[in-house]
């Protein structure tokens, strides 16, 4: 079972508060109270990460809609796995990311956009940058310095 960053949870929040505003500048959201109620969760417990499988339903959906609005793979169609390297220098996956992709769940897959977009040493984040940002890379998921090429 993959775990939700903290900060997944938060872009989440963002997403919904831009398509849901309030009001009266008082209440939530529906989905936005149910993400928020599990925020202040993991803040109170100094938690950085919610289990995918056990979120509130409510949670649950709301994070998927969020999710569903991110791109789906980190590829940029230069595979060097199937050249026999272990990590492809593309997009940063490995070699077993890039062929359970299909078959992950969402928070599998944003565990592995995290890490590879915190390494931030793959082709996608340096050498074909405009190739990833064409695509729509959600490199604002998380928040980690530009790298000079």
């Amino acid at each position: 079972m993959a775990g939700i960053h903290i900060t997944d949870i938060e872009a989440a929040i963002n997403f919904w508060r831009e398509r849901s505003p309030s009001p009266d500048g008082l209440s939530l959201a529906a989905p936005v109270r149910a993400l928020a109620q599990v925020y202040a969760l993991m803040v109170y417990f100094h938690e950085t990460e919610a289990d995918e499988v056990t979120l509130p339903a409510e949670a649950r959906e709301a994070w998927l809609a969020w999710f569903d609005s991110t791109p789906d793979t980190p590829c940029i169609a230069i595979c060097s796995t199937s050249q026999g390297d272990a990590v492809c220098k593309g997009c940063g996956r490995t070699f077993d990311e890039v062929q359970r992709w299909t078959e992950m769940s969402p928070g599998e897959k944003r565990v592995s956009w995290r890490r590879i977009t915190l390494e931030g040493d793959s082709w996608r984040f340096n050498r074909y940058a405009e190739r990833a940002l064409e695509q729509g890379s959600p490199r604002w998921s998380v928040n980690v310095p530009a790298r000079v090429p």
